[in-house]
């Protein structure tokens, strides 16, 4: 297991950059997933659905393809709880989609919008650390915050069913990305409001 620490106590960055690349990559997997999930129940209940699915989940193939690619140069491998992000990911966009094509935008948005502080965070610490990595995520953002808009103009209605299921399934893609970090996602978090205090 990585060490974040350096020997004077210092965070060691090149650790938290592979880190960032790890559950980066994991993300975008068990993105795909859920997409995969929904566009199989999708064909059977709402195929109206099934195109702008699949081209998220296109999207999502192409994510992780990069993140996956920029790994060798950072030493950095992939995530050891895969499993858990395809499982959890399956799962998510399987009961998803048999709540009805509100809850499939509803989970499109509390994913998209999670990712999307995390993705601005990592932005934050990658600024002066890592610029080629920090173009890369700029530029998937960018395709991850037209998910999230495509998922707030499509649901119909915001009642009960996104009141429930939005923080539910945001809470659940927090804990899955802190796992996948070992807590470094919450340490950049907190170092990066320091910064802005400063």
């Amino acid at each position: 297991m990585d060490n974040p620490l350096s020997s004077a106590g210092k965070r060691d960055y090149p650790v938290t950059v592979r880190r960032i690349l790890k559950v980066n990559h994991a993300g975008e997997f068990g993105a795909i997933r859920i997409y995969g999930a929904q566009i199989w129940m999708a064909r059977r209940l709402f195929p109206e659905m099934v195109s702008a699915l699949r081209e998220m989940r296109d999207d999502e193939i192409e994510h992780c393809r990069l993140f996956r690619h920029a790994m060798p140069s950072r030493n950095a491998k992939p995530c050891r709880v895969m499993a858990f992000w395809s499982l959890g990911g399956y799962l998510l966009g399987f009961l998803t989609a048999l709540g009805g094509r509100n809850m499939v935008w509803i989970c499109t948005e509390a994913v998209e919008s999670t990712v999307h502080r995390h993705l601005e965070d990592q932005l934050a610490f990658l600024k002066t650390r890592d610029r080629e990595l920090h173009g890369l995520i700029a530029s998937i953002q960018e395709e991850e915050l037209a998910h999230l808009r495509e998922a707030e103009r499509n649901q119909t209605r915001r009642g009960i069913g996104h009141a429930l299921l939005l923080p539910v399934v945001a809470a659940l893609t927090d804990l899955m990305i802190w796992l996948s970090t070992w807590g470094d996602s919450s340490w950049m978090r907190a170092e990066m409001a320091r910064s802005k205090r400063v």
